[in-house]
């Protein structure tokens, strides 16, 4: 047999046994190759080693820690839709969230201690829905920012959040804060004061599913959003939260790994 037929035979006999198990064994090739394939519906509440509770409000779930009277992480979904529709004006009724069963912080702890009562899921982002917007209001989605942070570039960020929601339909997002040792505290709950936060957000449908995240000082910070981005995987280092646990394995490592900033600054 001469070497030409000897590559034809080889040819023949793997395109044979990859029609085989196209057919017979249902091996779906494409999503091999193709991780953005893959079809998300939820891709599950972070998870923390620590044990914190779980609460979940009509628009948002969070995880809220006692040590520090606020948020481990607050996630959500974000709709184009939510953002088409008539806006209601904003009513600021913070209050405690009798939800969390140790109590969460109080509007009294912030006052007079110089810093905002920074929203972890914006009222921008829900003003769609009196009821929505009322609930961003919860004392538990609360942290202690410093004026000229909140009202600068986390702001800015929240604003551009809103843009990729509108161009991708839906996202998910989570932000929080990082916690650490000999944090100032604030109240008489004593809320503790974050040195930084992060945000995750997540496009989870096809034709592409992609990710990004940012960390940011609580301060003042100039320059552009994306000197801040970072993996996924970075933030876990930094919170020790697992955010996409059940993503499919091989999904959660893609988008977790790495992000493109090419896919979301397209301006």
């Amino acid at each position: 047999m001469s070497k030409s037929q000897k590559l034809y035979l080889i040819i023949f006999i793997i395109i044979a046994v990859v029609l085989y198990l196209y057919f017979y064994e249902k091996v779906d090739f494409f999503s091999i190759f193709s991780p953005s394939s893959e079809t998300i519906e939820f891709p599950g509440f972070p998870v923390l080693a620590a044990s914190n509770e779980i609460v979940s409000h009509k628009y948002f779930t969070l995880s809220y820690n006692e040590e520090f009277e606020q948020a481990n992480w607050v996630m959500y979904k974000l709709l184009a839709s939510y953002l088409t529709q008539t806006k209601h004006k904003r009513k600021d009724n913070f209050r405690a969230d009798n939800s969390i069963t140790t109590g969460s912080a109080t509007l009294s702890d912030y006052k007079k201690s110089g810093y905002d009562r920074g929203h972890l899921l914006p009222a921008a982002d829900m003003v769609w829905s009196k009821e929505a917007l009322s609930e961003t209001f919860y004392m538990s989605n609360m942290s202690p920012q410093k004026p000229q942070f909140n009202r600068g570039i986390w702001k800015k960020l929240e604003t551009r959040v809103r843009g990729w929601a509108l161009e991708n339909d839906e996202l998910y997002v989570v932000t929080g804060p990082v916690f650490s040792d000999q944090l100032k505290r604030i109240g008489k709950n004593r809320v503790a004061v974050p040195k930084y936060y992060y945000k995750i957000i997540f496009d989870y449908q096809n034709p592409e599913i992609k990710a990004i995240s940012f960390v940011m000082e609580n301060k003042k910070l100039t320059g552009s959003l994306f000197n801040y981005a970072v993996t996924i995987d970075s933030v876990e280092n930094l919170t020790n939260i697992d955010f996409f646990s059940e993503l499919p394995d091989r999904t959660e490592d893609t988008i977790e790994s790495s992000f493109n900033v090419n896919l979301w600054n397209k301006n």
